[in-house]
């Protein structure tokens, strides 16, 4: 666009009003600037805009068609403005959160329920990927927020613990029932298991394979998934044994549907807990996200 907003609103007003003057009054500013702007953007546009007379002044052809592009231009302002002062007004704003599934489906949306119920008109976005990929999109400033694993370096993140979870590894009375039928005693399930295990991208099966080499367990047979929901059905139909995390199975092992297997170096607990970048900018919506957090008991 050549020519300057201004310009063009000059322009909109003369064309509203039909008058010079009363166009003057309406922008509080004097006739004869009008007029030099007007005979400067149709010298521009190199176009005749206005016809004049004693009573006014009229759009000629021309200006009727600037003018219906330049009216919309200028109502679509107005939409805008207005939408604006009412999201300010109703405290709108937006929020990108990034998260695992599994963190998705048992810890953040519980936690959002709640949330959204004292600011219903923040637009939440939710983007599923594994904790290391969450941080990656938080370094980068794609993500205003992420529900992750604690990492092993907080260099340049902000990290809020909510709570611990613990790894432990699962399996059907029948399951463990053959293996018993077949010989295998319990310091050795693990090894003479198939292992359902999350794929090696996913920070909690980098956390497992340590444990493993950690205790000298090599894997003889593995499937793997992406998802923690798998992991716990597979095991419920005997498949295997699954690593899972206890607080998401304790229905199940509350019922006897599952069964934990015992260790004899239990895997550490790990913490949960909101992250975000420490140079980002804080918006409001974030400052509310970050204030409801730290005062929310799961």
């Amino acid at each position: 666009m050549e020519q300057t907003l201004s310009s063009y609103r000059i322009f909109y007003a003369v064309a509203n009003t039909g008058n010079i003057s009363k166009a003057a009054k309406e922008l509080y500013i004097s006739q004869p600037a009008i007029s030099k702007s007007i005979q400067k953007l149709e010298e521009n546009l190199n176009v005749k805009l206005f016809d004049r007379s004693s009573r006014g002044v009229t759009l000629t052809p021309e200006g009727e068609l600037l003018y219906t592009h330049v009216k919309s231009a200028f109502e679509t302002l107005t939409l805008g403005e207005d939408k604006l002062r009412r999201s300010i007004a109703l405290g709108m704003g937006n929020l990108t959160i990034g998260v695992s599934s599994t963190l998705c489906k048992y810890i953040l949306l519980p936690y959002l329920r709640d949330f959204i119920k004292k600011f219903p008109h923040i637009n939440i976005s939710i983007n599923c990927h594994s904790t290391n990929d969450t941080l990656k999109l938080l370094e980068e400033g794609k993500l205003d927020i992420g529900l992750i694993g604690k990492p092993e370096s907080l260099k340049n993140i902000d990290f809020y613990p909510l709570l611990e979870i613990e790894d432990i590894f699962v399996a059907t009375k029948d399951y463990l029932h053959n293996l018993r039928i077949r010989g295998v005693e319990k310091q050795y399930i693990l090894q003479n298991s198939t292992l359902m295990l999350l794929d090696k991208e996913n920070m909690t099966r980098q956390y497992i394979d340590d444990y493993f080499q950690k205790n000298h367990i090599l894997v003889q047979d593995a499937i793997e998934v992406s998802n923690m929901d798998l992991l716990i059905e597979m095991s419920k139909i005997s498949l295997g044994v699954g690593c899972v995390i206890r607080n998401f199975v304790q229905h199940e092992l509350k019922t006897g549907v599952l069964m934990e297997i015992p260790l004899t170096d239990p895997i550490h607990k790990r913490s949960i807990g909101f992250a975000y970048k420490k140079e980002s900018k804080i918006s409001k919506s974030l400052q509310h996200f970050i204030d409801f957090y730290e005062t929310y008991e799961i």
